[in-house]
C-alpha cells in the first residue's frame, strides 16, 4: 500500500513541475493598494447619499437622488447664468465701520477663504444676449451677511440699473443683518429698499430667493422684487422656526419657511429648478421687452 502512495506522490510532483515549466500555473502578483483622493465624492446633507463630485458639477450642484440644491458661490452662479465673460462691479469699497472686537480679524478671514472682498458680488453681463446687471451673494461669506458695504453695493447695483435701463436680477442668501455692525447693518434695510423702490417706477427688478434667506435681508430688498423666484426647499422667513414658536406657544408646520410653504401663502410667485433658471430668467426679461 506504501508503494502505491509513494507512486501517487512522484505523479504529483512530476504533475507540478510540468506546469512550473509550461507556466500555466496562475502565481499571485503582489497588488498595490489604490489609494481614493479625498475630493472624489461628497455626502448631500440632505438624503446623506454619496454622490461623485463630477456628476455633482455636472448636474449644476443639483443632488440626482433628491434635488437637494447645494449652495454656490458667487463665481458658480454667475457661470451658470450669464454667457460667458462678465464684469465685476464696485469691488474696491473699504469698510469702515470696525470697532467691534475681532471684526477686522473676521473679516480678514472670510477674504481670504472665499477670495471675495464683501457677502455680495455684483456683475455686469449678458444672459441669454440680454444685457443684465446681477447681485450674488455670498453664505461662505459670514453667512452672507449684510453690512454696510454689502447694503452700498446693492444699492449702486439698484441705481445703476435705474440711470441705464438694465434689468437687475439679485440671488439673496443670506443669514440677516452683520451684527457686528449694530445699528449700521440695520440701515442698510431703509437704503436698499429706497433704492429698490426708485428703480420698480422704470426698470424691472427679480428676486431668486436661495437657501437661506432670513433676517434683514429678506425684510428688506429680498422682498421687494416684481418677480420673485425661488430654489426648491430653500428656507426663506425672517426670525428662526424655534424661535416664533417661543413667542407664540404653538408648533408650527414641518414645512414652515420652506419655499414650497411661502408659495403656497403667494410670498414668492414660482420655484425654478435650477437647471431651469436661466431659461425662466431669460424668458421673463423677454416679456418685459429686454432684448
Amino acid at each position: 500500500m506504501q508503494s502505491v502512495f509513494d507512486k501517487r506522490k512522484e505523479e504529483l510532483n512530476e504533475f507540478n513541475e510540468a506546469l512550473d515549466k509550461l507556466n500555466i500555473r496562475k502565481k499571485e502578483e503582489p497588488t498595490q493598494k489604490k489609494e481614493v483622493p479625498d475630493d472624489l465624492m461628497t455626502k448631500c446633507n440632505k438624503c446623506s447619499r454619496l454622490i461623485i463630485k463630477e456628476d455633482l458639477l455636472a448636474d449644476l450642484n443639483v443632488c440626482p437622488f433628491c434635488n437637494n440644491h447645494f449652495r454656490l458661490t458667487p463665481k458658480e452662479r454667475l457661470e451658470q447664468v450669464l454667457d460667458g465673460d462678465y464684469e465685476v462691479l464696485f469691488d474696491n469699497l473699504d469698510e469702515k465701520h470696525l470697532d467691534f472686537p475681532d471684526y477686522k480679524e473676521k473679516l480678514d478671514e472670510a477674504r481670504k477663504q472665499t477670495s471675495s472682498d464683501e457677502s455680495i458680488v455684483c456683475a455686469k453681463g449678458k444672459l441669454d444676449g440680454i444685457n443684465v446687471l446681477v447681485g450674488v451673494m455670498n453664505s461662505y461669506f459670514m453667512m452672507g451677511s449684510m453690512g454696510s458695504v454689502c447694503g452700498e453695493k446693492v444699492t449702486l447695483l439698484a441705481e445703476k440699473a435705474y440711470c441705464e435701463n438694465l434689468p437687475l436680477i439679485i440671488f439673496t442668501c443670506s443669514g440677516g443683518a452683520r451684527m457686528q455692525e449694530g445699528i449700521i447693518s440695520l440701515m442698510q434695510m431703509a437704503k436698499t429698499s429706497a433704492a429698490i423702490a426708485k428703480l420698480r417706477e422704470e426698470g424691472l427688478y427679480i428676486a431668486v430667493l436661495t437657501d437661506p434667506t432670513t433676517g434683514g435681508v429678506s425684510a428688506s430688498f429680498a422682498s421687494l422684487a416684481d418677480i420673485t423666484l425661488a430654489e426648491p426647499n430653500a428656507l426663506i422667513g425672517f426670525a428662526g422656526k424655534r424661535v416664533i414658536e417661543r413667542t407664540i406657544k404653538e408648533t408650527l408646520p414641518k414645512e414652515f419657511q420652506t419655499a414650497e410653504f411661502n408659495l403656497e401663502k403667494g410670498y414668492i410667485d414660482r420655484i425654478v429648478d435650477r437647471k431651469e433658471m436661466k431659461s425662466t430668467l431669460a424668458l421673463l426679461l423677454r416679456l418685459h421687452r429686454y432684448n
